[in-house]
């Protein structure tokens, strides 16, 4: 009897402890893909491109072929294992790493990037292993977790690289941050197999006929929408600073960069553990501060201008997020997560690279506060629609 308690006296505790060990290795791993990027104009005058001409372009290489990736890497996982295919992506990226810090060329150079984008998938393979140990608000809150362990990275990760910069180029240093997805990878291995919960079962027929799982489509739709959205503003976001506030020191100018997500670290769980509604209500007032917080960028002189649009952006992309993962946890009942999760990704990366490519246009024609305004109209028309949605389930007859 005393050994059958203590297996389940806590097995909360067991749970928990994947989750944490799952977004800690994701933050690890994301070191060098989110910190390294924003040098690649120092890093390509040593591969033989002496104006970095090439650094946009090869900026999106890795999202390009992730999200080309990520649906089949998904659909292997729920084969396979997710253990399996979480740990293929955390040794890729090591793999890939190691490749872009011995490159002497942008052939070669480009080519690890290609690498990174299809052997990684870290973030689709960790939501896939949490899809699968996990349902309901437990997998909400831990996809919160893993999207807050992202976005510590990307505030983090490139004032780390800035740092290490005084003693090894950046071109080098994915060489030494390639032991992070490798030591994430070490303690990987520590973790069980997800078991198939009760959705799975009742899915094979054991246990009776499953209830129908959620359409996709508007989880797909708010997914490109969100990222489409925040991440038309980044590209060009230092550029409209420094065209705005010429005096502005540098350091400032990425702080207002960073802003939005130190929202997100700051309020995500809070809010998480606060909200009791469904996906729509957050979804709907975070695409109005979307919409305010982008088009301020618009017409904002100042630096408590600047503050409080970040600071309405943040917010905005705060709720979108915290919907945007209960709508994945409903989505996620009754049906194959790594599938699910692989394909969700496609779309987030497809929503960075329309990003990309609509701010570099609009940033040409209209300058650097055009691609603010294009996100801010996209966050009207998703407004537009997540409103029509939420009026017709009012009006609909119980």
């Amino acid at each position: 009897m005393t050994v059958t308690a203590s297996k389940s006296a806590d097995p909360q505790e067991g749970t928990n402890r994947r989750v944490y060990t799952v977004a800690g290795c994701y933050f690890v791993a994301s070191f060098a893909a989110l910190g390294l990027p924003p040098y690649f104009t120092a890093m390509l005058p040593e591969l033989g491109d002496p104006t970095a001409r090439w650094a946009g372009l090869l900026y999106v290489v890795p999202t390009v072929f992730g999200g080309l990736g990520a649906p089949l890497w998904g659909k292997l996982a729920d084969r396979f294992g997710r253990k399996k295919l979480l740990l293929r992506a955390q040794l890729g990226l090591a793999v890939a790493f190691v490749l872009a810090g011995l490159a002497d060329s942008i052939p070669v150079f480009t080519a690890a990037l290609v690498l990174q984008g299809v052997l990684g998938g870290t973030f689709a393979a960790s939501n896939g292993y949490l899809g699968a140990a996990l349902r309901g608000p437990a997998l909400t809150r831990a996809l919160t977790l893993l999207q807050l362990s992202a976005r510590a990275a990307l505030v983090f990760a490139p004032i780390v690289v800035g740092l290490l910069s005084e003693w090894l180029s950046p071109h080098r240093q994915y060489i030494v941050l390639a032991l992070l997805p490798l030591s994430a990878a070490l303690l990987l291995l520590w973790l069980p197999e997800p078991e198939a919960s009760e959705d799975s079962v009742k899915k094979n027929g054991t246990d009776g006929a499953a209830p129908d799982p959620r359409p996709l489509r508007a989880l797909f739709a708010l997914e490109f929408t969100v990222v489409f959205a925040t991440v038309v503003s980044f590209p060009y976001l230092v550029a409209l600073v420094g065209a705005r506030l010429p005096d502005l020191p540098a350091a400032a100018a990425g702080l207002l960069f960073a802003l939005p997500h130190l929202v997100y670290l700051l309020s995500a769980m809070s809010l998480q553990r606060r909200l009791r509604t469904g996906p729509l209500p957050p979804v709907i007032f975070g695409f109005a501060c979307l919409a305010v917080g982008l088009a301020a960028h618009w017409v904002t002189d100042s630096l408590f201008g600047f503050v409080i649009a970040r600071l309405v952006l943040g917010i905005g992309l705060t709720l979108c997020l915290l919907g945007r993962n209960m709508l994945a946890s409903d989505c996620a009942t009754g049906r194959a997560p790594g599938g699910m999760f692989g394909s969700l990704e496609f779309f987030a990366k497809a929503g960075a690279v329309a990003a990309g490519v609509a701010a570099t246009a609009v940033n040409l024609r209209f300058g650097p506060a055009a691609p603010a305004l294009v996100g801010g109209l996209a966050a009207v028309a998703a407004l537009t629609v997540a409103l029509t949605v939420e009026v017709r389930q009012r009006l609909s007859p119980t």
